[in-house]
């Protein structure tokens, strides 16, 4: 499946908003969840084959000229329009992604498979906590708009400075509190610490917890520690790893993630 960009949008100095039109799109399956997700492919430059390619094709290229597959949260669907909207973080003319996202324009074409995956809010839950960087800020804002109404609900989001923050908006009992990297002396402890000064929230918490992998790994273990979150109530992954770049840490994220879970409850 693939879609055509139909618009781009910089929504702040390091997030692109692209959405994705044209037949390509027919037969998408509406996403199930608000952290659903799609597997795009990224063409490298100089590739002898373009988007729409089939996948046992390219298998046989060499490494070099093979797509290179990227998971993105799918920020919205409308079904009326056949418009599927993506958020990518951008640094610059660095990365796959965003070095496509930075440069896309009208009628560039993106290759993908999904929608997958289903997390969303429980409904039954008496209050919602959603943790994240630029990198989850589109799973937390779909995911806002899905908390029932009037339902107290925090968003401890982190960005560089004043300049990344997004207009967020939820049904329920919205409160935003937004952190910032510029002139924080301890990156990895800068969510963490904003979580623990948050006022305890009513009844049964659920939580999303998504973005660096130290710094989401800090807010589970306090989350846990303390009893503010049950285990089965906490959406908890590492999206990216600060000082790796996105092989690296393709390569690596598996045996980190083996490792935090079976921290459980204890403190490591």
């Amino acid at each position: 499946m693939y879609g055509e960009v139909v618009s781009t949008e910089t929504l702040t100095p390091h997030l692109i908003r692209v959405v994705l039109g044209g037949p390509g799109l027919d037969g998408l399956v509406a996403p199930a969840g608000a952290d659903s997700y799609v597997n795009a492919f990224f063409v490298p430059p100089g590739a002898p084959y373009e988007v729409p390619f089939d996948d046992d094709a390219v298998r046989d290229l060499p490494r070099e000229q093979r797509p290179y597959p990227r998971r993105y949260t799918v920020r919205s669907w409308d079904a009326d329009q056949q418009r599927l909207t993506l958020d990518f973080v951008v640094h610059g003319d660095v990365g796959r992604a965003g070095r496509w996202a930075t440069h896309a324009r009208p009628g560039d074409r993106l290759q993908f498979r999904g929608p997958a995956g289903d997390w969303t809010p429980s409904p039954d839950a008496d209050s919602y906590l959603f943790v994240g960087d630029e990198s989850a800020f589109p799973a937390i804002g779909g995911a806002l708009e899905r908390v029932p109404s009037g339902r107290p609900v925090v968003a401890v989001l982190e960005t560089g400075s004043a300049a990344g923050e997004l207009a967020l908006s939820s049904p329920g009992d919205l409160s935003l509190v937004w952190v910032h990297r510029d002139g924080a002396a301890d990156l990895d402890t800068l969510l963490v610490d904003a979580v623990r000064g948050l006022d305890p929230l009513p009844g049964v918490v659920d939580a999303f917890v998504h973005g660096e992998a130290a710094s989401t790994r800090a807010v589970r273990r306090h989350l846990l520690e303390t009893g503010a979150v049950a285990r089965e109530h906490l959406s908890c992954s590492p999206y990216w790893r600060r000082g790796l770049d996105d092989e690296q840490w393709r390569a690596v994220k598996g045996a980190w993630t083996r490792e935090v879970e079976v921290e459980g409850d204890v403190p490591a």
